[in-house]
């Protein structure tokens, strides 16, 4: 078994895929799994995610990408592409359906537990919205804890990954039909397998040293 600290240093971001190869139907699935126990504050889960399979799915993505023509190939080429959106809103009506399942999966000893787990996240919730004034910000940052979960999960299957910001969100969100569901794009993440093309692959990782990234108390 890889140990996470082996599979950041192996993981890269693939440039270039190769359109023959395609993820399994048991590693889509796994990766399904991974973005929905990601993590999220309060377990508010403030996202939903696209998953583009076919070849039209991928071209309605790929649309976006005009403006970022070097994107294009990636989206095209992968085997599968995801699209990780962020609610518009926190609205009641969403956070009466996490404390709902919640208390299907038995998260909570009784009825006063139940409404302290409600008051609690409202009450966080209600801070972004109302004082903070920053709700959106807070909740695509949860949706950046799941990108997170996502390309590792993907290393752990020695599945190659791309993340993308270069696209139009406003196109995108056309073509999906995000913005009347209550969603943004955030980020797109094409999946599959790396080709001969992919310069990256062969290029040594670099990051800043320990010493310059962490301080020890």
């Amino acid at each position: 078994m890889h140990l996470p600290s082996q599979l950041i240093k192996q993981r890269h971001t693939c440039k270039a895929f190769d359109p023959e190869r395609k993820i399994s139907d048991e590693h889509i699935e796994s990766l399904k799994t991974l973005l929905q126990f990601s993590p999220s504050s309060t377990n508010s889960q403030p996202w939903h995610f696209v998953l583009a399979a076919s070849e039209t799915g991928k071209a309605t993505i790929a649309r976006a990408s005009s403006q970022f023509a070097f994107n294009t190939a990636k989206i095209l080429n992968a085997s599968h592409v995801f699209v990780l959106c962020t609610k518009a809103q926190m609205d009641d009506a969403h956070l009466l359906n996490v404390l709902e399942q919640e208390q299907a999966d038995g998260r909570f000893a009784d009825e006063q537990a139940m409404q302290n787990q409600h008051k609690g996240r409202s009450f966080f919730v209600n801070m972004h919205r109302f004082e903070l004034k920053d709700a959106q910000q807070w909740m695509e940052k949860q949706v950046y804890l799941a990108l997170g979960t996502l390309l590792l999960g993907a290393a752990a299957l020695e599945i190659d990954a791309c993340p993308i910001e270069g696209f139009d969100a406003t196109v995108l969100n056309q073509e999906l039909g995000l913005r009347e569901k209550g969603l943004c794009a955030s980020v797109v993440v094409a999946m599959g397998y790396r080709s001969a093309d992919d310069f990256n692959a062969a290029l040594p990782k670099s990051r800043l040293s320990q010493e310059q990234l962490f301080t020890l108390l």
